[in-house]
């Protein structure tokens, strides 16, 4: 039979409203009140109402996050810094996968505010689609964008600086001499597939390395379109480009995987490389070039952001461009 506040206090020799006062810490009492209360709740295994307390402090000490995709090894690793960055501050995370789908994204981000979460953390799946979503959860809890962000700035974001991310692999391509390069992508439109397009084209154009519309394959990040993309390129024979740039690594992946099996020879006849540094781009074949993302930051600054006195008269809209980091191993 579960422990009750009428047991604790009984134990304690108090009134039931002075052992909720103790435990809630609503108001003062003598020490040793204080000490024989919390004696007792600890001797009869007391765990309180959680919900109760947090209706009292007007928290939950709850974070509510939504990711476009758990399937994504990225947004895996996001969450787990996230996680582990909120743990240490006492607090919990719920988690939302939205599967991609916008729709599904909005249910989420109004059941997570339905809930009284203390904060919302989001990825959103596109640009203008999840615009409402946004807004509408912004509008009512503190939220912070994390990778993606939604055109209206009505919320602060943090993520990685996308454009200086293709400044470093482009930049390597050209330290390695190449003249020509494709790039592979998802169709989605989202601030990261964006920017990222618009940071290839420019790199490509001060660095001198030649483009083609031929060589832009779109589809989703996922291993299967990296080998289509890969086939396509495969399929131009001697009219494909010196080098191939992905959006992220498993499309790289993808790509290296359909490349060796036609026997192209990575990087000696096709340069490859990936954005994200998964955990396992380092075990590919060839060992995968590709640019970090400081996740363990993102997740501080998102917390920091989240934290920030709500009365500080700061309108939101805040953006945090972290700086990237290339890892260069074997494919280019």
């Amino acid at each position: 039979m579960a422990v009750t506040l009428a047991d604790v206090a009984a134990r304690a020799g108090v009134s039931i409203t002075t052992a909720s006062r103790v435990l809630a810490r609503s108001r003062a009492v003598s020490p040793g009140v204080q000490a024989a209360v919390e004696r007792a709740a600890s001797e009869l295994g007391y765990a309180g109402n959680g919900v109760a307390r947090a209706l009292r402090r007007q928290r939950t000490d709850a974070v509510g996050m939504v990711v476009p995709s758990i399937r994504n090894p990225f947004f895996t690793a996001l969450v787990d810094a996230v996680e582990r960055t909120l743990q240490s501050t006492g607090r919990v995370l719920y988690l939302c996968d939205a599967r991609d789908d916008v729709d599904v994204e909005a249910r989420h981000l109004r059941s997570l505010v339905a809930r009284g979460v203390d904060g919302i953390v989001v990825s959103p799946c596109a640009d203008g689609r999840s615009t409402a979503a946004v807004v509408e959860a912004a509008a009512r809890v503190p939220l912070v964008q994390l990778d993606r962000h939604v055109p209206e700035p009505v919320a602060d974001w943090v993520g990685l600086d996308d454009r200086a991310a293709m400044d470093l692999v482009v930049g390597r391509l050209a330290e390695r001499g190449t003249r020509s390069a494709g790039f592979v992508t998802a169709s989605v439109a989202n601030s990261s597939t964006r920017e990222r397009a618009a940071g290839f084209a420019a790199a490509c154009e001060r660095a001198g390395i030649r483009t083609d519309p031929r060589w832009t394959v779109t589809g989703s990040f996922t291993i299967a379109d990296g080998i289509a993309a890969g086939s396509r390129f495969v399929g131009l024979g001697a009219h494909r480009p010196e080098a191939v740039v992905c959006a992220d690594d498993l499309l790289a992946i993808g790509v290296s995987h359909a490349l060796r099996a036609a026997g192209v020879g990575i990087p000696s006849d096709v340069a490859v490389t990936g954005l994200d540094d998964l955990e396992f781009a380092p075990y590919v074949s060839p060992p995968l070039t590709t640019v970090r993302q400081p996740t363990e930051r993102m997740a501080e600054e998102v917390l920091r952001l989240l934290d920030r006195d709500p009365t500080d008269g700061r309108a939101p809209g805040t953006r945090v461009a972290l700086p990237p980091t290339l890892v260069v191993r074997e494919s280019a």
